[in-house]
């Protein structure tokens, strides 16, 4: 039986905005995440965010279109320098935001989150030291029921 996108399953790109919203104020209440979310960057930071990983799960190439992909977005996170335990902090915060937005409890769509997120930091993280370098044109990553796409 064919299952609808990770997008679709939550239900679009709302509920993704507010994933991504809940998201962003778990981070501002954390002492290690609060620190990058906190500052001023850009204001479209949390509808950007929202689009990037909306895209990932299966819905429209809209960040790609509007933001530059996924280079770009590491690119942002590149040469940050990230605290040791930011890894866990980020995850607790993501899998917890699901949670705050009403994801549904499915124990293959929240295995499906888990296992996307862990791979993302460690995709971050990769660019994190100072000396960092971002490859230009990475494909956008794509995630589904069974992984990366």
């Amino acid at each position: 039986m064919d299952r609808p996108s990770i997008h679709e399953f939550v239900g679009g790109d709302e509920a993704f905005l507010a994933f991504t919203t809940a998201f962003h104020a778990r981070c501002l209440t954390d002492p290690v995440l609060e620190h990058p979310f906190s500052h001023p960057g850009n204001p479209d930071h949390v509808e950007r965010l929202a689009e990037y990983w909306a895209e990932v799960f299966g819905g429209p190439p809209t960040y790609s279109e509007r933001h530059g992909g996924h280079s770009a977005m590491l690119e942002i996170h590149a040469r940050q320098g990230a605290e040791e335990d930011l890894g866990e902090r980020f995850v607790a915060a993501f899998l917890g935001a699901a949670d705050d937005a009403g994801f549904p409890h499915d124990p293959e769509f929240r295995e499906t989150l888990a296992s996307y997120i862990a791979w993302a930091i460690g995709d971050v993280l990769a660019v994190s030291p100072t000396d960092a370098a971002v490859e230009p044109g990475l494909a956008m990553p794509r995630w589904g029921w069974n992984g990366p796409a």
